[in-house]
């Protein structure tokens, strides 16, 4: 996979930022002042990182997503290495992701990529979105915080 910037005068790969977050609003509030990489096989884009600083030493990965049927196959995992790498060459000191309680796939990868829980934001879900938000047969409430100290 072939990661990169998405530039300005490309279109936002919206199929892809709904995947990880259901609320084109909050998406198009965070995506503003965010670098935005994508993972590309064959000029296709199948992955999408969104990272945005949000202190002047922490970056957040905002929305992390790779298209379904390439699940699996540790493209996620690369991009999350990436983000880590380019937050350290850019001199961050920390950076974050928050993830659903019912996230159990993503709270694995997060954490087997060197994340540390650091805290839980309770009824996050449930205070930001007006749908109510279900997997992995549970209810999507509360907001796992995780740390990378780079």
């Amino acid at each position: 996979m072939n990661i990169r910037t998405l530039t300005n005068d490309e279109k936002l790969p919206w199929d892809l930022l709904l995947l990880a977050d259901p609320s084109r609003l909050i998406v198009q509030e965070y995506v503003k002042n965010a670098v935005i990489y994508v993972g590309e096989l064959e000029q296709k884009i199948i992955a999408i990182c969104v990272v945005k600083e949000t202190a002047k030493t922490i970056v957040e990965i905002m929305n992390i997503a790779v298209c379904e049927s390439m699940q699996g196959q540790g493209f996620g995992k690369q991009l999350i290495h990436f983000a880590v790498q380019e937050a350290s060459k850019r001199g961050y000191a920390q950076i974050e992701i928050g993830t659903g309680n019912s996230s159990i796939p993503q709270l694995r990868l997060y954490q087997q990529c060197g994340f540390r829980i650091v805290g839980v934001d309770f009824d996050y879900f449930t205070r930001h979105y007006d749908e109510k938000i279900t997997e992995n047969g549970l209810i999507c409430r509360d907001m796992i915080r995780l740390s990378y100290e780079l």
